[in-house]
């Protein structure tokens, strides 16, 4: 559908429209409805400014001036979402919420105009959009309570899921929030996104929490065009996924501004009142096709595009006010053109507006590092008293040395007791202390409102996490084998690390997740519970991976990751190998020297591992071993070999896998003039392609060599040792290259 054809219609439709008698604007703009004359008026606008910015977008592309067409025309009824709500209610917004947006930023008590730049500065890729700069056409600013989502797919419905969560955990521990205590959260969302699996763990979720009792102020909002692009919408699709038990239904006509706004009066009440989930479900049209190149006429009749256009809410408001006598159609066409050449003259303004002109000042906003402020951080320790208590009088400094599933215990126990805002949880990690009891004793000594089990989904655990995060919490899930987390990857990729992106750190997300991983359990368990595929982290841009192999480092990097959280934003992933968590030896049986004593708090500013610092082992001339995770105790036990062999060989611990440590191992290499890289994850996409490639780019012209674990899942039993680096095949490789 051609915007000439929309425009063409709606001012010949007002031109026929007949005046009644004249009320008063603060009164009910039509009987039976608690929208007032006044509050029409002022959505009006809101609608009307919206439906131009769709027409000035396909303007904008047609002069080659503007680089984003999927408009908001057919769905301004959302503007009486807007006014149900108030200005600091948080919201994340589907992608055709310009009405809301725009009745969001006059509550708040910005002029119109201010919005409409918003807009348009977005569609343009200007460097001077509020929120992402010019990085992609989002709703959102940092002043409006909207969150900026880049998603097509309900991807962020478990984050808002998190978000609703996060105002209710928040006032509970008494901690500070972005959100008032009595603020709901509110998500936007197409019809056919309701078919999505993050969509679908959403409601689940919240369905799941309303059943245990858990309070959940959020508000689901479907805006149903009965279409997705050129796929139709079962008739009565929507309803059947909605009702849930636990979630409210409402739903009303969204081209009909008056009852939207009712039902959406009635839902914001529930969720706000009873601090329980409901859905709203507005059915709407879309006018102007999914965006500017779409042709609807290629899957669509022409009897249901005109269907459409007869329900116009533009058109539907204006009746509205014609039929109460507060405008006639003639002033209402003239503010139509007023307003039309408004947004079009700054649309004009917003052209000349500077863009993004260098790739630094594209990729600002994706890792910022204050190394310095992360190491301050970082040794914050509780008070004594607090310590004391936290411990049971058992302080882990007076204990005997630690595994790693020891250590790792004990540091989430003294962060748990400095940070308020720390919520450790995930599948089994309460009562059991998961499955590999790392976090046992945790929930007894905080509380379950700080350590607690969730339902087992890997997306509605990173949802809350995510939505815990953007609002001041510090979230430290547990996901429970690293192939589970393959299960839910977008939420990292497309959620977790990009908000700080598109908002230019406005928004972020303070996050540690645990993961449970890599291989060699001796075959038990099969791929699910032994899987080295980290190709899939290491590909997404400014998140952070740790890799402890050692019962020290595990305890140093997760301050050090729980303090970049807490000042950057970070987002962290923490990669535990399941097979290292209650490894005691390194030689023989008994040596204890996989053991370490746990680092007291006077002595962790010296004990911290900043980012990208590798750990070396030895002093050896001849040959430098690069590894990480279980190849450190595999390469540690050949170099003892080979030293015994007559070779001189030092073994350089990576510790992070992103970003990697590059100027250590750079150092190291240059030491010995040779370097194997031990890798136990795969051949193709594993982490020995992205050292050689840092080793080849600094210009290192030394021999290089890389073992690894094949191209392969894991199988059942001993058949796993086939496709898993072994200790044999690293001395055999160190060899040949030692010639």
């Amino acid at each position: 559908m051609a915007r000439d054809t929309v425009e063409t219609h709606f001012t010949q439709a007002v031109a026929t429209l007949k005046g009644g008698v004249a009320r008063d604007p603060g009164q009910p703009i039509r009987e039976g409805t608690s929208l007032t004359g006044g509050q029409c008026r002022t959505l009006f606008r809101s609608q009307l400014d919206s439906r131009l910015l769709d027409i000035a977008a396909r303007w904008l592309r047609e002069q080659d001036e503007g680089f984003y067409t999927i408009g908001s025309a057919g769905h301004e009824g959302n503007a009486a979402v807007a006014a149900a709500l108030r200005p600091d209610d948080p919201a994340l917004l589907h992608y055709r919420s310009g009405a809301f947006y725009l009745a969001r930023s006059e509550q708040a008590g910005r002029l119109p105009e201010q919005g409409i730049r918003d807009v348009l500065l977005g569609l343009t890729a200007s460097s001077e959009e509020p929120i992402a700069g010019g990085r992609h056409k989002v709703f959102g600013h940092p002043d409006l309570a909207i969150i900026p989502q880049t998603s097509t797919i309900a991807s962020h419905l478990p984050r808002s899921v998190g978000v609703a969560f996060a105002i209710e955990r928040a006032r509970a521990l008494g901690v500070p929030s972005p959100w008032p205590e009595d603020a709901i959260a509110v998500c936007s969302f197409g019809d056919a996104s309701t078919n999505h699996a993050t969509a679908l763990s959403g409601f689940n979720t919240a369905a799941y929490a309303t059943h245990q009792g858990q309070a959940l102020p959020l508000l689901f909002v479907c805006e149903d065009n009965g279409i997705g692009i050129s796929v139709r919408s079962p008739r009565g699709w929507v309803e059947a996924a909605a009702r849930r038990p636990g979630i409210e239904y409402f739903a009303a006509d969204g081209c009909d501004l008056a009852e939207a706004f009712d039902a959406a009066t009635r839902a914001v009440q529930h969720v706000r009142e009873r601090r329980s989930p409901a859905f709203l479900h507005l059915s709407t049209v879309r006018l102007m096709g999914h965006a500017g190149s779409d042709v609807e006429s290629a899957y669509r009749t022409q009897r249901e595009i005109r269907a459409d256009l007869e329900r116009d809410p533009l058109l539907r408001t204006a009746q509205l006010l014609v039929e109460a006598g507060l405008i006639t159609p003639d002033d209402l066409l003239k503010q139509y053109e007023s307003a039309r050449e408004h947004v079009l003259r700054i649309a004009l303004e917003t052209t000349r507006s500077p863009r993004l002109r260098s790739a630094e000042q594209v990729m600002g906003p994706i890792a910022p590092r204050r190394p310095d402020m992360i190491a301050k951080i970082s040794p914050v320790a509780a008070e004594a008293t607090d310590r004391d208590r936290a411990f049971a009088g058992t302080l882990p400094e007076n204990e005997k040395p630690l595994t790693l599933s020891q250590s790792i215990n004990r540091t989430l126990a003294d962060a748990l007791a400095v940070y308020p805002e720390m919520m450790v949880f995930g599948e089994d990690v309460a009562k059991k202390g998961g499955v590999y009891g790392v976090t046992r004793g945790l929930q007894k000594r905080f509380g379950a409102t700080r350590v607690f089990d969730t339902l087992l989904d890997e997306q509605a655990i990173l949802g809350l996490a995510l939505g815990s995060g953007v609002s001041r919490m510090l979230p430290v899930p547990e996901i429970q084998y690293l192939a589970y987390l393959h299960n839910a990857l977008d939420q990292i990729r497309g959620e977790a690390s990009t908000l700080s992106f598109f908002s230019q750190g406005s928004y972020t997300n303070p996050l540690v997740v645990r993961v449970a991983g890599y291989a060699y359990q001796k075959g038990f368990g099969g791929h699910f519970h032994n899987d080295n595929a980290v190709g899939a982290l290491r590909d997404i841009p400014g998140l952070v991976i740790a890799s402890p192999s050692r019962p020290d480092d595990a305890s140093a990097m997760l301050r050090t990751c729980l303090a970049a959280a807490r000042t950057e934003g970070s987002v962290c992933v923490f990669l535990e190998p399941i097979a290292l968590y209650h490894t005691r030896d390194l030689f023989d049986e008994g040596d204890g020297k996989w053991l370490a004593p746990y680092v007291p708090p006077s002595r962790w500013r010296e004990a911290h591992v900043p980012i990208g610092r590798a750990r070396s082992y030895g002093d050896g001339r001849d040959l430098t071993i690069v590894t990480f995770g279980n190849g450190v105790r595999m390469s540690l036990r050949a170099a003892v070999k080979l030293t015994q062999e007559g070779y001189s060989c030092r073994v350089l611990d990576l510790r992070w896998l992103s970003p990697l440590p590059v100027e250590d191992l750079l150092r190291a290499a240059e030491l010995t003039g040779k370097v194997l890289i031990a890798d136990e994850t795969r051949h193709s996409g594993g982490v020995s392609e992205g050292v050689m490639a840092e080793l080849v780019d600094a210009g290192f012209t030394g021999p290089i060599a890389r073992v690894t674990s094949p191209d392969s899942f894991i199988p059942l039993g001993d058949a796993a040792n086939l496709v898993l680096l072994s200790e044999e095949e690293i001395e055999q490789a160190a060899r040949k290259l030692l010639g």
